[in-house]
């Protein structure tokens, strides 16, 4: 089913059926920010304005006075900077963190006092991508099914929240929602409204339901500094571009020159920093944008960005060449897809489809674990694992021959794809009792994903809605040859990763060794 692109009269009102409607349309260029202590959401006596907290029209910040108060705002919307030791009431899934301005008039904005905890776990969503309603209850049953069992108090979702459908927002988010922490959205380039005259214009439908498209939050453990870096170029080729427009460079300057550099600073996008376009063809990101923002970051000792876009998963450390010019490589995690490839793939028994990405990682989340220091680790999460095998982790995958011939020349070997693996990244594997063994680093496509390519090529008819991917190379494999020249029958294979954040990793197979044929 399609649906017309500019639907925001009737997306307001499904919504609103729905439970979480969007703020009406308030005049906002003056305020209060108060301590909400009954949770009403409206300012009773005895509850004080919030003295010194950040309020933004989008493009200026201006800070409550001593009794909370603030004026001089203009644009379309309004929204506070939630402040370290604070938050916000939400619907569902959407903190109640910004108001739509009309002429004149005064906004309210309600926090709370927060206790404090020592450190902040945070979900990390890129692409959920649903555009049937399908891909909602695959969305619903695999990714916010894990994320169930992980400790959060905070979400975010790195753009491409549907698939070119606003009117599945509402469904979307009422699975997110089942998680009950505070979700931090930014638009990808399938959330624009295609028809818009300019990039400003492009998120319409966007903003009705998730508000501004670049903002800050902060919590006392990270500052989160969230872009809309989707510049959307009408009847240009390609049709958008990575970017920020001036009006977001001002807000960016803004914030940064105020923001703490204490905390870790997290920068949330949709189109990844690292430009991954062919060599002669067009930039993906355009490189004065990333160099200026690159240099507005550059005084901050622990920066985070964290970007989705490609259905694929790696890390990037950006140095000079990227316009970078920090005390250490600037650290990007690309981050896999909750759709996977786009929830493709021969479904399994309860009717997901496999969704494996082009690089071989499976479908699912990350989880960001900040400490108080500003010290992070990163961990992948598969939607979905399958169930008693030993060679599929929730950080690897392996891939051996079933069986060779015992002497044969040892051409063949055991592939570790470690989903969160990077260049340096120590891989070891041993064969049943042996010694341990470096595995080398090979930059080819993951041998499961190509055996499934191999599976819909000689099927006679379709294995699911579309097909899996085809195997594109794969920054995270490693690859060990395997031994010919031990005794007839079954060895096992066991692997080792060391993940700098999550410790040890292992997994193992078997192959079996076949005497030679008469």
């Amino acid at each position: 089913m399609s649906y017309p692109r500019s639907i925001v009269p009737l997306l307001s009102a499904v919504v609103a059926l729905l439970g979480v409607a969007p703020v009406l349309a308030l005049a906002c260029d003056a305020g209060l920010v108060f301590e909400d202590r009954n949770g009403n959401g409206v300012p009773d006596a005895g509850e004080p304005g919030v003295a010194g907290v950040g309020v933004s029209d989008g493009t200026r910040i201006v800070d409550t006075d001593a009794d909370g108060r603030f004026r001089g705002l203009a644009g379309v919307t309004a929204f506070v900077i939630k402040p370290a030791g604070h938050a916000i009431a939400r619907d569902g899934a959407l903190p109640r963190y910004w108001q739509a301005q009309g002429g004149g008039g005064d906004c309210r904005f309600a926090l709370r006092a927060q206790a404090p905890a020592t450190a902040l776990d945070v979900l990390v969503f890129a692409d959920p991508q649903a555009g049937r309603e399908a891909e909602v209850d695959y969305y619903a049953r695999s990714v916010v099914a894990a994320a169930a069992r992980e400790p959060a108090a905070l979400g975010l979702v790195l753009g491409d929240v549907g698939n070119d459908v606003p009117a599945l927002y509402p469904a979307i988010n009422a699975a997110t929602a089942r998680l009950d922490v505070p979700w931090l959205h930014v638009p990808g380039n399938h959330d624009l409204d295609v028809d818009a005259s300019d990039d400003g214009g492009s998120t319409a439908s966007y903003r009705a339901v998730y508000g501004p498209e670049t903002y800050a939050w902060e919590e006392p453990q990270a500052s989160f500094l969230m872009l809309d870096n989707v510049i959307h170029r009408p009847g240009a080729r390609p049709a958008y571009v990575g970017g920020l427009r001036e009006d977001q460079f001002a807000f960016v300057e803004a914030y940064l020159a105020r923001a703490s550099t204490e905390r870790l600073l997290v920068v949330g996008a949709h189109i990844p920093w690292f430009d991954t376009a062919a060599e002669g063809g067009p930039e993906t990101v355009r490189s004065a944008d990333r160099a200026r923002l690159f240099a507005l970051l550059a005084r901050f000792p622990h920066v985070l960005l964290l970007t989705g876009h490609r259905h694929t998963q790696r890390h990037v450390r950006h140095g000079a060449a990227q316009g970078w010019h920090g005390a250490a490589p600037l650290h990007e995690y690309n981050v896999g897809a909750a759709s996977g490839a786009f929830w493709s793939g021969a479904p399994d028994a309860d009717g997901m489809p496999a969704a494996t990405m082009a690089d071989g990682t499976p479908n699912g989340f990350a989880t960001l674990r900040v400490e108080a220091d500003g010290a992070y680790r990163l961990a992948w999460r598969p939607g979905r694992l399958p169930a008693d095998d030993p060679a599929t982790t929730a950080a690897m995958a392996l891939h051996a021959p079933r069986v060779l011939r015992q002497g044969a020349y040892p051409a063949w070997g055991v592939y570790a794809n470690v989903y969160m693996g990077q260049p340096d990244t120590r891989v070891e594997y041993r064969i049943g009792d042996g010694d341990w063994r470096p595995m080398r680093r090979v930059e080819r496509a993951d041998p499961r994903l190509v055996l499934e390519n191999v599976r819909d090529d000689l099927a006679d008819g379709l294995r699911g809605r579309d097909r899996s991917p085809e195997a594109d190379l794969s920054p995270h494999l490693w690859r060990g040859a395997l031994a010919t020249d031990l005794p007839v029958g079954e060895h096992r294979v066991e692997v080792r990763a060391f993940d700098p954040w999550q410790g040890e990793q292992r997994a193992w197979t078997v192959y079996r060794l076949a005497a030679t044929p008469d």
